[in-house]
């Protein structure tokens, strides 16, 4: 998973809102910049850039140093972008969509959904039936809906999603380690491949202690 711009921006937006991609861009390439400078480079009020900062600060996207002010004996806030974190956001953002479109592919396939002609809304089964299936907007008879083609569509969202994240997963060393599986021994020419007994076993064992006995008096 390449961090690009892109991404960087669509995490930001998803996590701490599309009015902070500013702020972002702005200290993307800088290090230890101080909220105060940030505030003028985004062109905002400082207590409205430091929510920004700590929306990031919260998702862990920006990390901080404090220092005192000697002369006015305040502490400033130094502020760094951690572009590490935007590949662990996205994975959590991508497992998030995931477990979304299961639970609405599961809806699809598992209920039965009714459409106003006007497109006005959509009902389930249940909801139809408190309206006596006529559309509470317009008034006009609700009809089943076929879904056949959203299901499709939310299958194929599905398998993609997963191919993807199982390639970012796997790129970023992520995937569970799976443990070989065990070989069969294989069969040796020549031996029977009836199983002794454990009776057996031990009778042989008794017979060849026996011996050894023997021929040591």
């Amino acid at each position: 998973m390449r961090i690009t711009s892109s991404l960087i921006k669509q995490v930001v937006a998803d996590v701490a809102g599309e009015d902070v991609i500013p702020l972002v861009v702005a200290i993307r390439d800088k290090k230890n910049i101080s909220e105060f400078k940030i505030a003028e480079l985004i062109r905002e009020q400082i207590n409205i850039t430091r929510n920004k900062l700590y929306r990031l600060y919260d998702n862990n996207l920006i990390t901080f140093v404090r220092k005192k002010d000697r002369k006015k004996g305040w502490y400033i806030y130094y502020w760094t972008f951690n572009e590490k974190q935007i590949k662990f956001l996205a994975l959590k953002l991508k497992k998030e969509r995931l477990e979304r479109l299961r639970d609405r592919f599961s809806r699809e396939t598992s209920g039965q959904f009714y459409l106003c002609p006007n497109k006005c809304i959509r009902l389930d089964f249940e909801q139809a039936t408190n309206f006596d299936f006529k559309c509470p907007e317009c008034g006009s008879l609700i009809e089943l809906e076929n879904n056949f083609k959203e299901i499709e569509r939310i299958k194929h969202e599905i398998t993609d999603l997963e191919k993807s994240l199982h390639d970012d997963l796997k790129e970023m060393g992520l995937l569970p380690r799976v443990s070989k599986p065990v070989k069969a021994i294989k069969k040796v020419k020549g031996l029977k491949s009836k199983k002794v007994s454990i009776k057996k076993q031990r009778t042989q064992r008794k017979k060849t202690v026996t011996k050894l006995i023997k021929k040591k008096t």
